[in-house]
């Protein structure tokens, strides 16, 4: 099904154009890279290091740089003396700290001597971020990486994050007579059995899928090789005659939008009148290794399409694509337009991407060297494991997913309190090697989407073939998709765009029930004939309203559907839902 030629993705042997089976040069240097990931947690050492050399080669030959950075050091230890001559009074603190930074914000911080620690660290922190940036001749993504890499040692010597200069914990061990550094050892060796036996740790049984998530009623009406897909029970006496179909990622199992019946998305549509679909992908193994992008969409969302038109007779169909799968959705919707294919009655896209030229820090893992490095790991099993993803995602955010579990978890002694997402979040995924590979390369190395050079069926499509209307959501927050790169569905496509910006993260922000407490959003229409505003007048234009924005949704919807009228009829199913490719493992 992948058009090979069209895309230029791997060739058949699903190694970028080599045959290591064939090619014993090629088979050594594959099997050496596949065994050195399994020790730099799939880092290529030689992607690292490109962007250190051109920082380090261009600093060395930077005398007014130098000079700067040694003035630079020079004021930062004659503030910090006077400071502390001072007496350390925190009112005459010499470094400011970021509002967004919660390291420091026990009050216990400004108590001496871990006031001083806290200075001399962010003296320090500041001190570093001036030497990774500015230096002339160093390219815009070397910055980038280095500036990246400066953080993520600078955050790792945190004085928050070790026991003697942690005045929090401290205090907790003197308080508990050490009982936490016991429950906190306890801890860190029943993850480092898991980690070393490669075992998923117990999640509470509180939350269990079928049990107590993914427990709207519906059943499974369709299966193949790829995807289950679930029609839900009405919740109304009468529903809108076009359906909705829910495109999530694959990386990730789809009852995220069908968590607790109470910040259930899905069950929220069937109580608005809408008959909803969601597809739920099979979690692949080394048997679907040569599984493409090109077999994602017709097996997923095409073939999904297909089935909706058979079983509900309806015309046209609601679409919602979820990150990666809002742009799986998104070429999926301009094929189709370019085929005068149209059955989209609209496209919603949550946290989702068609231009990738600003994807946030999650780029600076990926150059063409990360990505044969990510090849040749994953040459040995035919996927990319949930753990081999799930680091990256976490130094993303390293002081909230490693430095702060590491504080809480292994010096204060406690397990935190698990809910719906963080039991969902464990529900780990994998990813077939040859599709992986070619949304890296076709995405985020060559942009081909947006830039009107990928293809389908032997023929270009770019998202300037899209005119079904458009609900797209970027949270504030968001690391993997950030919002302004979400926002440029509304310069890329020839539709009338409806834009919301919501608070939160990128799932967070997208599970926003009304009720939530602390919900606000933005919303603004982009007409496809008006001009476009840079994102920072848009979200200035952009009205403000409290509360989710899922109601704003819903009436945008039931605005681009027909008058509510009879059930559609009932069909045999497989199974009851959740179905059974969630519980794959």
């Amino acid at each position: 099904m992948t058009d090979t030629a069209a895309n230029e993705p791997l060739d058949e042997t699903g190694v970028n154009g080599r045959d290591p089976d064939h090619d014993p040069g090629d088979m050594l240097d594959t099997a050496y890279r596949a065994w050195l990931s399994e020790f730099t947690g799939g880092l290529s050492p030689a992607a690292a290091a490109q962007p250190l050399l051109d920082w380090a080669a261009h600093l060395a030959h930077a005398p007014g740089k130098q000079a700067q950075l040694m003035q630079l050091a020079a004021d930062n230890w004659i503030r910090f003396g006077a400071y502390l001559v001072q007496g350390g009074d925190a009112d005459k603190a010499p470094a400011a700290i970021d509002p967004k930074d919660r390291r420091f914000s026990h009050e216990t911080w400004q108590a001496q001597p871990f006031h001083a620690m806290q200075q001399a660290f962010l003296l320090g922190q500041s001190w570093w971020d001036e030497a990774t940036t500015g230096v002339r001749g160093v390219s815009a993504s070397s910055e980038k990486a280095v500036n990246f890499a400066a953080r993520q040692l600078l955050d790792a010597m945190s004085p928050a994050n070790y026991l003697p200069s942690n005045p929090e914990i401290l205090a907790r061990t003197v308080e508990s007579r050490g009982q936490n550094l016991r429950l906190g050892l306890q801890n860190y060796l029943e993850d480092l059995r898991y980690a070393t036996l490669k075992e998923r740790a117990p999640v509470s049984e509180t939350y269990r899928v079928g049990e107590t998530m993914a427990v709207t009623p519906g059943k499974v009406v369709f299966r193949n090789r790829l995807i289950e897909l679930i029609q839900y029970e009405p919740a109304t006496g009468a529903v809108h005659p076009e359906p909705v179909l829910i495109v999530p990622a694959w990386i990730m199992k789809y009852y995220i939008l069908d968590l607790s019946p109470e910040n259930s998305m899905i069950k929220y549509l069937t109580e608005q009148g809408f008959t909803v679909f969601a597809i739920s992908w099979r979690n692949p193994d080394e048997d679907d290794a040569d599984l493409g992008m090109d077999d994602y969409r017709v097996l997923g969302p095409m073939a999904a399409l297909d089935q909706i038109g058979q079983l509900t007779g309806a015309e046209r169909i609601h679409t919602v694509g979820y990150c990666l799968g809002g742009t799986l959705l998104s070429i999926a919707a301009a094929a189709m337009a370019r085929d005068d294919d149209n059955r989209l009655a609209s496209i919603t896209l949550l946290a989702a991407q068609m231009d990738f030229t600003e994807a946030g820090e999650l780029t600076l893992f990926i150059n063409d060297g990360q990505v044969a490095f990510l090849e040749d790991m994953m040459w040995k099993t035919g996927y990319l494991d949930a753990d081999q993803m799930a680091g990256a995602f976490q130094v993303l955010r390293s002081n909230d997913l490693i430095w702060s579990r590491v504080q809480h978890q292994y010096l204060m002694g406690e397990r935190p309190q698990i809910n719906d997402m963080m039991a969902w979040n464990a529900d780990t995924t994998r990813m077939p090697y040859r599709m992986h590979s070619e949304y890296l390369r076709q995405m985020f190395l060559d942009n081909a989407f947006a830039a009107g050079k990928y293809k389908v069926d032997g023929r270009k499509v770019t998202p300037h073939d899209i005119t079904a209307p458009i609900f797209a959501v970027g949270t504030e927050t968001d690391h993997v998709a950030p919002w302004k790169s979400a926002y440029k569905t509304t310069v890329l496509t020839r539709s009338d765009v409806t834009f919301v910006l919501t608070n939160g993260g990128h799932n967070a922000g997208v599970v926003s029930e009304p009720g939530h407490r602390h919900r606000h959003y933005r919303v603004r229409d982009n007409l496809a004939n008006e001009h476009e505003l840079p994102p920072e007048e848009w979200e200035a234009a952009a009205e403000r309203r409290e509360g989710s924005w899922w109601p704003e949704w819903a009436a945008w919807l039931a605005a681009r559907s027909g008058e509510q009228g009879p059930l559609p009829p009932l069909r045999p199913a497989l199974c009851d839902a959740p179905g059974t490719y969630v519980m794959m493992r």
